[in-house]
């Protein structure tokens, strides 16, 4: 009997220092990708406040790049998720408001945020969709700056954004990719502006900007969504593959209302409520850009 006791003894102090061991690395790789620094240049913008622009970077916040999903409609940032074992993840206030961000970024440094996923300390901003965000064209990514500014100052003080076990785990396990910075192309060079009308080159310009690519992967053949969380359902396949028993008169139907033409719903993590608010001209180029991918069997992304 003390013999079988020993073994498990054994065994068991193997787990203990196995535990600790794995605890440590995961630790020291999640704090050293939160203090990583990223020493990428600050572009200069030029910002104008006429009313064509700021109609366009209300556009933009609300319908196209979805900021409002996480910050409010007031721009003041709210706790996105609070999961005792994953963390404490804020959308941060970007008003100038107490607890706000707006007076202390410059706007050089509130496009550097959007397009690099950068925060002012240089280091990673977490969740924001950057990977997204970093086509934006210099003219869009400067109307969206001077609509957040335009918005009035909302008193709202949060705490700061925290990784717990589980979540510094999978971040170090490369299975929570909520470090940004490190899923952006800091090299690609911004095109000043984009003709905004019917084309091909618009609709693929939205499709990545309006987080298409994002959650259906960059070849829009869906699966599960990287860093979600497991009750999310798998992204559609968006390509011919999966699109092509839907006319355009339907593809749009679920943009606007939600609902598939049979009547049923898609789940509530498709944002149909930011895309019922695209303009025609925009449902006419997502859906011509959608019909222009290859085809790929489901999960590919």
């Amino acid at each position: 009997m003390s013999r079988w006791l020993r073994r498990i003894g054994y065994v068991l102090g193997t787990l203990v220092v196995l535990i600790l061991v794995l605890s440590g690395f995961a630790f020291v790789r999640s704090s050293g990708m939160m203090t990583r620094k990223y020493d990428i240049a600050v572009s200069p913008i030029t910002v104008t406040n006429d009313s064509a622009t700021l109609a366009r970077g209300a556009h933009l916040v609300t319908v196209i790049g979805k900021c409002t999903d996480c910050h409010t409609n007031e721009m003041a940032g709210k706790v996105f998720i609070d999961d005792p074992g994953l963390g404490l993840i804020i959308a941060p206030n970007l008003t100038r408001g107490k607890g706000g961000v707006g007076d202390s970024l410059t706007d050089e440094r509130m496009a550097h945020a959007i397009r690099h996923g950068i925060k002012h300390d240089n280091t990673s901003a977490l969740i924001m969709p950057s990977d997204d965000y970093q086509f934006f064209t210099d003219d869009d990514v400067a109307a969206v700056v001077a609509y957040v500014r335009s918005l009035p100052p909302v008193d709202r003080v949060l705490p700061k954004s925290q990784l717990r076990v589980v979540g510094r785990a999978l971040s170090a396990a490369g299975q929570l990719p909520i470090f940004i910075a490190e899923n952006v192309d800091h090299k690609r060079p911004h095109i000043k502006s984009i003709v905004q009308d019917t084309s091909l080159a618009y609709g693929s310009y939205l499709g990545n900007v309006g987080g298409c690519t994002g959650c259906h992967g960059p070849g829009l053949s869906g699966g599960k969504i990287p860093g979600t969380p497991p009750e999310w359902p798998a992204a559609a396949n968006l390509t011919p593959t999966g699109i092509s028993k839907y006319t355009d008169a339907q593809i749009e139907g679920i943009l606007r209302t939600g609902k598939r033409p049979d009547g049923t719903s898609v789940n509530e993590v498709m944002p149909w409520k930011y895309t019922t608010n695209m303009t025609n001209d925009e449902i006419i180029a997502n859906i011509k850009f959608l019909r222009s991918v290859p085809a790929k069997p489901f999960g590919g992304r």
